[in-house]
Order: C-alpha cells, then sequence, then structure tokens
C-alpha cells in the first residue's frame, strides 16, 4: 500500500494520480467517476476493469431482467400443470450424468492432446478443480438404475393413473391379470408416493418464487433441481423467451472472462444491446477498452479490496473513531 486518500470523490484521486505521472496500469472498479480521473490524470495509462466486478454486474444485470419479466413469470408459473412424463426424477438425473460424462470426455481429449490443466481451463471455463480430477482419474461418476419389479409394467400403470385409477388396490387386481407377481404392498406404496409427490410439488408450484430465486434455478444445472422447481423453469423458458436469451447473453459474457477471449466483445454487445440486459451492455460499450483490458491483463482489483478489507478491520478495532493520520500509521507505517 501506497498512501490512503481522505476521500472517495475522483476530483481526489484525479490529483493523486496526476502526482505520480510514472504510472503506467490502472486497476479500478466500475464506476465511471474512477475512469473518467484517470484518464485525465493520466492519458496513457492502460485502464483495467476489475473481473470481479464485471462479473457481478453481469448476474445484477440478469437479476434485474427477471424483475421487469415477473409479471409473464407469474402468468406462466400460475397456469403450469405437471407433466409427470416430462419430469421423472431419474431421467433428469441421468441427463445429469451425461452431462459430466460429456464433460469428462471432453477435458480428457484435451489432455490426451498435450494440453495443460490451466490451458484446458480457460478453453472449457471449468474450475482448475475439476479439470485436475479428470486428469488424475480422480472423478468415476457412475450412474444406477433402481431396479424393480414394476420396470416392465410401468408404462401401463402411468395410463391407469392418466385415466383415473388411483387406488393401489384396484391397480394391484388389474396388474395380475396381466402376469403381475408382487404383492399388493408394492402397488399401494407406489400409489401413496406418487400421490404425496404430486401434492407437495401442486402447493409449491402455487407459490411463485422471488426473482433473485428465479435468478438462481436458471443458471444453474437442471438434474440439481427439484421436481417443483424444474417444472418451474421450464414453464418460464417456455413462456417467457426473451429472458432465457439474456440469461444465455450473460452465460457468454461471463465465459469470455473465464477463458480470456476478447474477440468476440464487439459481436456481444450488439447482441446484448437488443435485450433485456440492453444497459449493461452499454455501460460495457462505454468502457469498452478497459473491459478487454481486463479479460486479456492479469492485472485486477483484488489487492486493493484486500487492503480495504484490511482497512475496515482497523477501523472496527477503534470503534469507527481512527483518523486519516492514525489509519495511515497503522496500515502503512508511521514516517
Amino acid at each position: 500500500m501506497v498512501t490512503l486518500l481522505p476521500d472517495r470523490e475522483p476530483a481526489t484521486a484525479q490529483a493523486w494520480l496526476a502526482a505520480h505521472p510514472t504510472i503506467a496500469i490502472v486497476a479500478r472498479d466500475r464506476g465511471g467517476g474512477y475512469g473518467e480521473a484517470a484518464a485525465k490524470a493520466l492519458p496513457h495509462a492502460v485502464q483495467v476493469a476489475d473481473r470481479w466486478h464485471l462479473m457481478e454486474n453481469a448476474s445484477r444485470a440478469f437479476l434485474e431482467a427477471v424483475r421487469k419479466s415477473m409479471r409473464q413469470i407469474r402468468t406462466v408459473v400460475g397456469a403450469t400443470t405437471i407433466d409427470p412424463k416430462l419430469l421423472a426424477a431419474e431421467r433428469l438425473q441421468y441427463e445429469g450424468y451425461l452431462r459430466r460424462e460429456e464433460t469428462n470426455a471432453a477435458i480428457l481429449a484435451l489432455s490426451k492432446n498435450g494440453i495443460p490443466i490451466k490451458q484446458i481451463v480457460r478453453q472449457t471455463g471449468h474450475s482448475r478443480k475439476l479439470v485436475r480430477q479428470v486428469v488424475r482419474g480422480e472423478r468415476h461418476d457412475v450412474f444406477r438404475t433402481r431396479q424393480s419389479s414394476l420396470d416392465l409394467h410401468l408404462p401401463w400403470l402411468d395410463e391407469q393413473w392418466a385415466s383415473g385409477c388411483r387406488n393401489g388396490a384396484e391397480l394391484w387386481r388389474r396388474l395380475k391379470g396381466r402376469g403381475f407377481r408382487g404383492s399388493l404392498r408394492v402397488i399401494s406404496e407406489r400409489a401413496t408416493r406418487r400421490r404425496r409427490a404430486e401434492r407437495a410439488d401442486t402447493q409449491n408450484l402455487q407459490r411463485i418464487p422471488s426473482a433473485r430465486t428465479i435468478a438462481r434455478l436458471m443458471i444453474i444445472g437442471r438434474d440439481l433441481l427439484t421436481k417443483a422447481e424444474t417444472v418451474t423453469v421450464a414453464a418460464i423458458e417456455a413462456g417467457v423467451p426473451t429472458l432465457v436469451e439474456a440469461g444465455e447473453i450473460i452465460a457468454e459474457f461471463h465465459l469470455m472472462i473465464r477463458r480470456e477471449t476478447e474477440a468476440g466483445l464487439m459481436t456481444w454487445i450488439e447482441r446484448a444491446r437488443a435485450s433485456l440486459v440492453a444497459s449493461f451492455a452499454s455501460g460495457v460499450a462505454r468502457d469498452e477498452a478497459a473491459v478487454r483490458a481486463a479479460i486479456t491483463l492479469p492485472w485486477s482489483n483484488g489487492q486493493t479490496e484486500g487492503q480495504i478489507t484490511r482497512l475496515k478491520l482497523v477501523r472496527r478495532q477503534m470503534y469507527g473513531r481512527g483518523k486519516l493520520d492514525l489509519l495511515q500509521a497503522r496500515l502503512i507505517g508511521a514516517e
């Protein structure tokens, strides 16, 4: 740390920067005032927008898009009914297993071509921990289906259930006539579980989640959702396509930062300006040079944020009564 400034005003930052003309890199947050101050004081310096703030701003833009769409979301979710054929829990688990297997295969293929782990992380956007586990053979994923004496009869049972026959004893009697050798208990327990699941999911669907919850549900893996959450997300995706597009745009922006590829930034800005996240796209366009530098250069606000956390800790230890000279002495050292 070099110094503490007395306030957060851009003019104060501009004066300090002008007194240090040898500075070549200015890493900053997304505040427009600091960008202008740096440009006036050090026109030759390269400004770098902080990556964490960029990703946080992008996520916040998607949350705002969800909030703008809440009226449409309430309409489509309120009219949603459950399709049990579409939402079998085991099928969702199997789809998640296939996605994980596809990820493993892609990472292993890159590794066999001699690409180092760091480069694989950039290309795929996956975490270093996950890539290392796959490369070292530490990530084993086995999908096991539950074996049941009812497996051969499930399509017929679903037809009977859909036609209105939902009594376990009656279903058992009809199934015995088709050659089923299992006990009444097997059928009764299955009928009870299905009734409870449909009742619980219907109750959950009647409660519209908050905008923050919907934003979270739309960006996490579908195989991590409950049945009711899956129904909700499927309804939103079918009824509010503009929100789906906004989610894809934000995910693409996050991926550009993770993979450190800025070649498609202008194309992304043009697409985003015609979507629900147009305001965020306009901000990125105004700060395009700093955003490109954030994607391609290693500099960030990490050191500054760490010092700010340290400063807050020191102030709390002094019950907020430390003035600038005392804080400077404690954090930097007395002259």
